[in-house]
């Protein structure tokens, strides 16, 4: 009887227990509904915020992968009065340098961090944070794993002093970057853009466009399904070249993961099985970048109006970047790849056709990588002549970004030997071009991400990957690409059949009624 008793109290006192969880529980969620209405109700008029937030975990991959030239990073804590008054400021200002929408895209990346969260607390302290807030001002990788003591005499991170409002804050990055930006500029009427093609530098820059072409292009191949049978050996083709010599190593990466996957992806029968309508989310999803890109705006290829420069310009800049790391063995091999690819899936029918017809006038086979290089030079040149003509006549050109015959005089005078003024034909140095051409787009383009480690390098297998298909010359000839491809195939196949075995194998598990 007394257990009988006994279990009546514990069921009780169960029923009890649910009924007041279950009541705290509608409660909960009532109340962070009511909040949440409250809260979408009071910002529905309210700006954008653009600032990035960061915190312990992804403070220093953040800082280390921006574009950004310079960083702000602001100290506050959510239940500062001071720190919410200031936040509009700053937001006005970082509505010129963050996001698609941005302004002055890639220059400065104006970031905040919540020192009253707990995981934010060593992150803080690191940073000597005495007040809210506090503004710091330095070149991103400065603050990557990096510290600031209030006596420390020589520091490459600065305190922002006296930015109480927004008109203050631009006002000293202005004096810190010798600019001129205001408040009130507006996207596409950018006075900054520096058409100085003189300033071997600026190609640099040009890193993150290639990778932004690049998964742009990649985005219009899946989005209007351009692999088809008689598409797919060209786009492996260039995907094989990409895997060994694009510029940015999370792009080769990317392309070499995709390279290994294709057969499984796109089998030669894949356009003949009624399935092949079926989800493709993996493909559709697939970034060849990484998922940093494309970032929504352009940096070296931006131009002075919303429709110029752009994509085209970056898709020029990965061409040239891949003619200039060749080896003389791969000459041919890219120039055909090259020609494909252009040829079944860029998208403008007229370019695509005068691409085309300069493909199939050569005559004769690459031999050396530097011939292959010179021809798509002279071919992008003569790209520029003609588009020249057609947008003097019809207005369209960028005004601040016209196009021109490359290198010019102030970027490599000893390229020119002479000007015949009857033909308007300029005699080249093409020693000195070709030169001029390893330089900008090999060692100058790539300079930027190396500096930085912005490699892209989020993993070892990655790494892994494309050590392995560099290290197998992949794309001397299809020969070495096919080995390489295979050997990367079975080395995730031995993976997956490992993993496979070891489910099989594995006991259920027994579960207790």
């Amino acid at each position: 009887m007394m257990n009988l008793y006994l279990c009546l109290f514990l069921l009780c006192t169960l029923f009890v227990c649910c009924s007041a969880t279950s009541s705290s529980s509608s409660f909960h969620v009532s109340r962070r509904s009511i909040l949440r209405e409250v809260h979408d109700n009071d910002e529905s008029g309210a700006d954008h915020d653009y600032a990035v937030d960061l915190n312990a975990t992804n403070f220093d991959d953040v800082l280390k992968d921006t574009p950004a030239t310079f960083a702000v990073v602001e100290f506050f804590a959510h239940w500062c009065p001071a720190c919410r008054n200031y936040k509009p400021h700053y937001e006005k200002v970082a509505r010129l340098f963050n996001g698609p929408d941005a302004v002055h895209p890639g220059m400065i990346l104006l970031t905040r961090v919540d020192c009253a969260l707990k995981i934010n607390t060593k992150l803080c302290d690191k940073f000597s944070v005495g007040h809210y807030p506090m503004l710091f001002w330095g070149p991103p990788p400065k603050f990557v794993g990096g510290s600031w003591e209030p006596k420390q005499e020589k520091s490459d991170i600065n305190v922002i002093d006296n930015p109480r409002t927004a008109e203050l804050l631009l006002n000293w990055i202005n004096k810190q970057m010798s600019s001129s930006f205001s408040l009130d500029d507006q996207k596409f009427q950018n006075d900054h853009l520096s058409s100085n093609v003189s300033d071997p530098g600026q190609i640099a820059r040009a890193i993150y466009d290639v990778e932004e072409a690049t998964s742009i292009a990649f985005d219009i191949i899946l989005e209007h399904k351009m692999i088809k049978p008689e598409t797919r050996a060209s786009l492996i083709k260039f995907l094989q070249l990409l895997t060994a010599h694009h510029p940015s190593r999370r792009c080769r990466k990317g392309a070499g993961e995709l390279l290994v996957s294709f057969d499984d992806l796109y089998p030669t029968d894949f356009w003949s099985s009624p399935k092949q309508e079926n989800d493709k989310s993996s493909v559709r999803n697939f970034q060849i970048c990484g998922k940093e890109a494309p970032r929504g705006y352009w940096m070296f290829c931006r131009g002075s109006k919303n429709e110029t420069r752009g994509f085209s310009c970056g898709l020029w800049v990965l061409l040239h970047s891949l003619s200039v790391r060749i080896e003389d063995g791969e000459s041919q091999f890219t120039f055909n790849a090259t020609c494909d690819f252009v040829h079944n899936f860029f998208v403008c029918e007229e370019c695509r056709q005068h691409f085309y017809k300069m493909c199939q006038s050569v005559s004769s086979p690459f031999n050396k990588a530097r011939d292959y290089a010179l021809w798509l030079w002279n071919s992008h040149n003569k790209v520029n002549e003609r588009l020249m003509k057609e947008e003097a006549s019809l207005g369209t050109g960028d005004p601040k970004f016209p196009k021109t015959i490359w290198p010019p005089k102030q970027l490599c005078s000893s390229c020119y030997l002479g000007h015949d003024q009857r033909s308007n034909k300029i005699e080249w140095n093409q020693d000195e071009v070709y030169k001029t051409l390893t330089n900008y787009y090999g060692k100058t383009l790539a300079s930027l991400s190396k500096e930085r480690g912005n490699a892209g390098n989020d993993g070892t297998e990655g790494a892994a990957l494309e050590d392995l298909i560099v290290a197998t010359n992949a794309v001397v000839v299809p020969v070495g690409a096919a080995l390489a491809i295979a050997v990367a195939s079975c080395a995730f196949g031995a993976l997956a059949c490992y993993w496979r075995s070891q489910q099989k194998s594995r006991k259920p598990r027994r579960t207790w009624n």
